[in-house]
């Protein structure tokens, strides 16, 4: 709209004011003042008849001041008329009833007729309400008059047609004022006139009535007028507002200004109603549109558009720079609704003919598109270090962008992490397009190209291969002749091949198909592929070299890790190992057979992933082993690992590029079947969990140590009396912490799981895998379940030895017996000699108490202990020595042998294979 000067003024400056932003109290008067200024001065403009608004206003007051007042002269005029003609209707009515009344006629010719007619006439007069009845003779003299002193007066009006026998009314101004008076003949019999009556009323006492509803019928013109005068307040402020105050040669100019820029602007404009219908089109509009002429009042689908355009201007919802084909030309339409601020119902579409600027822009926008493209491909190509993931990436970033499918063809070296050769066949890796049914190879099929197809051409050469028109490719074609016609006939035409090229090494090759757009691949667009291909290609080499060295690094750990579990009867295991998906870590465990039939579990974890983590859990755990061939309690070997790898670290300076050991952990258990008793240390380690026989479950109290290198603080044990049938779950910090649990949520969810498990370890593993394995575990997962198992007390012997000599021969008797019960008479020679000897020995050298013990489990085992700590020496006794052959002698005889030492002491035992 154009805005004129001098109309606008006070509203843009009202616009301005800045202290309309502020809300607080001491401004809220102010504000209240400036909008009661501003109904003052709208209604003054109203009023002052230079706008439309003012004048419309004026004229309506004029208009309803004339009716009113029109209104009242006719409702005066009306009632004067009905009081004249009642009093005209109300003089004859008593005339006539006066001068039919019995004895009136007689009256007249009496001697004295006033005397009789005087005081009825009076008494009529006072009945009927007139002003007076007047009867006369036929000469006009008065028998009767309100006033005594008129009688036999003249009568002062009209008697002629009277006297004729008709009824005379007619208004007088008589003495009383004025007045409508009515003269009837009074008859004879025989019809002649004898006398005559009249009866008179002023118009005052008829219209007394009237002249007293007329103050009322003024002040209701008056509220009348008010309310119309309000009314077209209202209707002109409204005006006032739709116009802008505008006079009318303004509104003239303004629409002149209007409609002559609406038809000479280069953008088509058209409104449309609340219904649908054409109300507007500017001659831009006529011409991109070719509307017809009598277009006005025609819905939008009626106006011969195509079906796209119509429905977008028949719906009338909102668009911003769509593009619609309307006949040769590339319409970009806008389109909003024109009732948002209180307009009128309806739609305004605006239509720029866009045809040269999409010709000029179009090859900008496929460059900014490709750019896009490339772009792209270094952000989502090669988020996972997985070869065939990362394929995947690049056949689905290219669909349907630059072709309308793609394929990703590798050799299996690379998909294992090796290095390809080319006279291999490729396997089909990735395939991803616009539809499912196309008749390309299927993924992860194996495929020989013949050398005349395009992908072969392409591994040979490694230079990207464009075939514009696949149906003529006679060298496709030759591939494989029933599936590329199904190809041909499924619409794909044309094809880029290019190599997946990683320096002089080629991983593969790359191929994009078009089927949709009737136009082949082009030069840029080839160039554009390879582009591509080149960017993916480091991806896909990365994820293979890593591939490789995962590979080899779940290698070494497997290869570190117990492969078959040791034959022992005291504990029933289960175990699991996984490797976290990102990389190896360093968790381990292990099954330790120790002597007198006692079995040490072991759990552990080096922080982090790679090559280094692995090492360096194959060290632990080879130290481990070594320790726990000293038969040292579980406190004792975790205090000399904590100080091996304090000494690792020291060794591995910065220098050698190897990192710290620095969160390592470790628990380790001692399971002994004749007590049933299991001792526990842990090194930073999660605490184990004990499924008792009924299905309890719960984690064990054992004090937490510091992690591994760290130094400093001794470790402590917790001695644990087991129930025979119960099931110890030791298990890395894997299973029980990830990035959306800690590790007390973690422990609570573990404790569900071993609440369902079965009562086998196999069960119990299963069920823990089952409910806590990630999908995509991000740390190693060691789980190790172990069912106790008991001695039975027939299997062990047991016996006190007093210091003498001379006990020894009651041992050797009482171990023939107890072998015999056990049906090992084979080994009593044996077993008799290594007990004298080391009964002797502990005689001889030791403290008592003495005490010997056989276990009969997978082998025969002997123990003799004492109060002594000094640990006997095997050595090789000379030709000439006398002694030192008793623990050669033992060490000969028995399968095992060795030293252990207890709180109160040491045991000297051996073991024996069964017969």
């Amino acid at each position: 709209m154009v805005r004129l000067l001098g109309r606008s003024q006070a509203r843009s400056t009202h616009r301005a004011d800045p202290t309309r932003a502020r809300h607080t109290p001491a401004r809220r008067v102010g504000h209240a003042d400036r909008a009661a200024r501003e109904r003052f001065w709208g209604l003054r403009s109203a009023l002052s008849g230079r706008s439309v608004a003012g004048q419309v206003f004026v004229l309506q007051v004029a208009i309803v001041l004339l009716l009113v007042v029109a209104a009242v002269v006719a409702l005066v005029l009306q009632v004067r008329h009905d009081s004249t003609q009642e009093a005209r209707n109300r003089s004859v009515a008593v005339a006539e009833a006066f001068a039919n009344a019995p004895g009136t006629r007689e009256a007249l010719s009496s001697r004295d007729p006033s005397a009789i007619l005087q005081p009825r006439a009076e008494a009529a007069r006072e009945a009927t309400g007139v002003d007076f009845i007047v009867v006369m003779n036929t000469d006009g003299i008065r028998y009767t008059h309100p006033k005594p002193d008129r009688i036999g007066k003249k009568f002062v009006g009209t008697l002629a047609p009277a006297l004729a026998g008709r009824t005379v009314t007619e208004e007088i101004n008589g003495t009383i004022g004025r007045l409508v008076q009515a003269v009837v003949p009074i008859e004879a019999p025989g019809g002649k006139v004898v006398g005559l009556v009249s009866a008179g009323i002023t118009t005052e006492n008829v219209g007394g009535a009237a002249d007293r509803q007329l103050p009322l019928v003024l002040l209701a013109a008056a509220a009348a007028l008010a309310l119309a005068t309000g009314g077209t307040a209202l209707v002109s402020r409204r005006l006032l507002r739709q116009t802008h105050g505008l006079g009318p040669h303004e509104m003239t100019r303004m629409y002149e200004h209007h409609d002559a820029v609406l038809h000479s602007v280069r953008e088509g404009v058209i409104i449309f109603s609340g219904e649908g219908r054409l109300l507007l089109a500017n001659d831009e509009a006529h011409r991109l549109l070719d509307l017809p002429a009598d277009a006005d009042g025609r819905p939008a689908r009626d106006l011969g558009l195509p079906p796209d355009t119509a429905d977008l201007l028949a719906s009338g919802r909102m668009a911003t720079d769509e593009v619609h084909l309307v006949k040769d030309r590339l319409l970009a339409v806008n389109q909003r609704p024109t009732d948002v601020k209180g307009g009128p119902p309806g739609w305004v579409a605006t239509l720029r003919d866009s045809t040269e600027l999409r010709a000029l822009s179009g090859r900008a926008e496929a460059a900014r598109e490709r750019l896009n493209m490339l772009y792209d491909a270094g952000v989502g190509i090669g988020t996972s270090l997985d070869v065939t993931r990362t394929a995947q990436e690049l056949a689905e970033l290219a669909v349907p962008r630059f072709a309308d499918f793609a394929t990703v063809d590798l050799f299996d070296a690379v998909l294992s992490g090796g290095q390809p050769e080319a006279v291999t066949p490729v396997r089909r890796t990735a395939l991803s397009g616009i539809r499912k049914d196309a008749p390309l190879y299927p993924l992860q099929q194996q495929i020989r190209y013949v050398a005349t197809a395009p992908q072969s051409r392409s591994l040979r050469s490694g230079q990207a291969v464009l075939e514009p028109d696949l149906a003529r490719a006679a060298g496709w074609r030759e591939q494989d002749l029933e599936r590329t016609t199904q190809v041909v006939e499924y619409g794909i035409h044309s094809l880029i091949t290019v190599p997946l090229r990683a320096g002089a090494m080629v991983l593969g090759v790359v191929s994009f198909w078009r089927s949709q757009k009737p136009e082949p691949f082009d030069v840029d667009e080839l160039a554009l592929a390879e582009e591509l291909v080149t960017r993916a290609a480091v991806s896909i080499d990365n994820a293979r070299r890593y591939t490789r060295e995962h590979s080899m690094a779940v290698t070494l750990q497997r290869s570190l890790l117990p492969r078959t579990l040791p034959e022992q009867t005291a504990l029933e295991i289960a175990y699991r190992y996984l490797p976290a998906q990102a990389g190896v870590g360093g968790d381990w465990f292990d099954v330790l057979p120790l002597s007198g039939a006692r079995v040490a579990l072991v759990v552990g974890d080096v922080v982090g992933h790679g090559l280094h983590a692995a090492a360096t859990m194959g060290r632990l755990r080879t130290a481990v082993h070594n320790f726990s061939a000293l038969d040292l309690p579980p406190d004792e070997l975790l205090a000399l690992l904590d100080e091996m790898v304090g000494r690792i670290d020291q060794d591995e300076t910065p220098e050698d590029g190897s990192a710290p050991v620095i969160g390592a952990t470790c628990l380790y258990a001692i399971y002994d079947p004749v007590s049933r008793n299991c001792t526990v240390a842990r090194a930073g380690h999660p605490p184990p969990a004990l499924i008792r026989p009924d299905g309890s479950v719960e984690f064990l109290e054992v004090p937490a140590g510091p992690p591994l290198g760290l130094g400093g603080l001794p470790f402590e044990t917790a001695d644990l009396q087991l129930p025979e049938g119960s099931r110890l779950v030791l298990y890395t910090d894997g299973l029980v912490e990830d990035r959306e649990h800690d590790i007390d949520e973690g422990l609570d969810m573990l404790r569900e799981a071993l609440e369902q498990a079965g009562p086998s370890p196999e069960d119990t593993c299963r069920v823990v895998l089952d409910a806590r394995l990630p999908s995509k575990p991000g740390d190693d997962i060691a789980l190790l379940v172990a069912r106790t198992r008991a001695l039975p007390a027939d299997r062990i012997a047991e016996w006190e030895v007093p210091s003498d000599p001379a006990a020894v021969a009651e041992v050797r008797a009482r171990v023939t017996r107890r072998l015999t019960e056990w049906g090992l008479d084979e080994l009593a020679f044996t077993t008799e000699l290594i007990l004298s000897e080391l009964v002797t020995n502990a005689i001889r050298y030791g403290g008592e108490p003495i005490r010997v013990r056989m276990l009969f489990d997978r082998t025969l085992v002997c123990e003799v202990c004492d109060s002594s700590n000094t640990s006997p020496h095997l050595r090789y006794a000379a030709m000439t020595d006398e002694g030192g052959r008793g623990l050669f002698l033992v060490a000969q005889l028995s399968e095992r042998w060795g030293t252990r030492y207890t709180p109160a002491g040491k045991v000297i035992w051996t073991e024996q294979p069964l017969p």
